[in-house]
């Protein structure tokens, strides 16, 4: 027999239940990147997230022979809704035991919140923004996760899902490739070049990192509207932009980020990466330390890895050389980093067949493969 708990936010105890189970189900798996737990804690924090301004999200444990067995989220993003014209619920947070009985009855827990509110289908994993990372991983567990910037779980997963009678939404593939191999074809860099000569579109670059945070709010509101296209894409408060330059944008380092604008000086395309740092999360089971702030800074200079975690260009400007511009943006950022061995583009829409096959073109392997499920009810 199965328990199911909903979570007192307000309780600390139960808060710190949910968020240590996770910890406590990988421990010791060489592939698993522990997240940061403030990261974890600040979205069951009603408060302070700002998620809640408009719209809702519950939590929910599961117990069996009186142990905690599992965890999940169910979440009702209204801003997302409202733009699609939609009644869609996202789960997100989801770890279970290897139990059916356990899984069935987490994700019962989410479609009934769901269906109180009115909605009539739930998809999955999908979280409080648009980048929390999107999926169950189904394929790729023999490399270690890139940080927390993709999911990692265990291959029964897939299992638990599809059991219950998810079927598959979307994917998301992450490619790996030896950054001395990444060789731009001449005719790609012949492109790269005729545009930058025309001057339509430009290649952005910010030297410091007090220019990059001077103009934080523009590159946050830009970068977040050049997803309107897609899928998961809905608009983003102020706060939530505020959220992202706090979190995000200030941890990135500027010579690691390039943007493309057009005419009008709007971002039509990027390229940000970042170091893998994921040896040192390791090293700290999400703490966050002064301890673990060293060794973060120290992982910047040992690391061999580097994630190209945003990766893209509006497809208008695709057919005007804006992908020769933003392969060509790639060739030459890797090349001013020697340090990097290692390469993945983490997390690009299965629905972006023409990027993935230009990606294998380039040297590209597909490594790891993401799945959203969806049920309707």
């Amino acid at each position: 027999m199965v328990e199911i708990r909903l979570v007192n936010t307000d309780d600390k105890k139960q808060v710190k239940q949910f968020v240590q189970f996770h910890y406590d189900l990988y421990k010791g798996d060489p592939n698993w990147v522990p997240p940061f737990r403030g990261d974890v804690e600040v979205m069951l924090n009603k408060k302070k997230h700002p998620f809640y301004d408009h719209s809702e999200a519950d939590f929910f444990t599961a117990w069996k022979n009186g142990k905690m067995a599992g965890r999940i989220a169910a979440l009702m993003n209204n801003s997302y809704n409202n733009y699609h014209q939609l009644k869609t619920a996202n789960l997100f947070l989801f770890d279970s035991i290897n139990d059916q009985e356990v899984a069935n009855a987490l994700f019962d827990a989410a479609i009934e919140w769901a269906r109180k509110r009115g909605l009539n289908e739930i998809i999955g994993p999908k979280g409080f923004s648009l980048f929390d990372g999107y999926g169950v991983l189904t394929d790729g567990f023999d490399e270690r996760q890139m940080m927390n910037m993709s999911a990692y779980n265990y291959p029964y997963y897939k299992n638990l899902y599809e059991a219950y009678g998810f079927r598959k939404c979307n994917e998301f593939v992450s490619m790996s490739f030896k950054a001395s191999e990444f060789v731009l074809p001449e005719k790609v860099q012949k492109v790269a070049e005729i545009v930058q000569k025309r001057g339509t579109l430009k290649v952005i670059a910010y030297k410091s990192r007090k220019e990059f945070v001077k103009n934080a709010q523009t590159i946050a509101n830009l970068y977040a509207k050049s997803f309107e296209n897609n899928w998961e894409y809905f608009p983003m408060s102020f706060k939530e932009i505020q959220f992202l330059i706090d979190n995000v944008l200030k941890m990135v380092d500027p010579k690691m980020v390039k943007f493309i604008t057009n005419e009008k000086q709007e971002i039509v395309g990027f390229l940000i990466t970042f170091p893998d740092l994921s040896a040192a999360m390791q090293r700290h089971n999400g703490y966050l330390t002064p301890a673990l702030i060293l060794d973060l800074l120290l992982e910047i200079r040992r690391t061999k890895k580097v994630t190209l975690n945003g990766f893209g260009i509006l497809e208008e400007y695709r057919r005007r050389g804006g992908d020769a511009l933003l392969y060509s943006s790639m060739s030459k950022l890797l090349e001013a980093f020697p340090q990097f061995v290692d390469a993945e583009a983490t997390q690009m829409a299965e629905s972006a067949k023409e990027v993935q096959l230009e990606m294998i073109a380039l040297g590209l392997k597909p490594k790891k493969h993401h799945r959203i499920y969806k049920k309707e009810f």
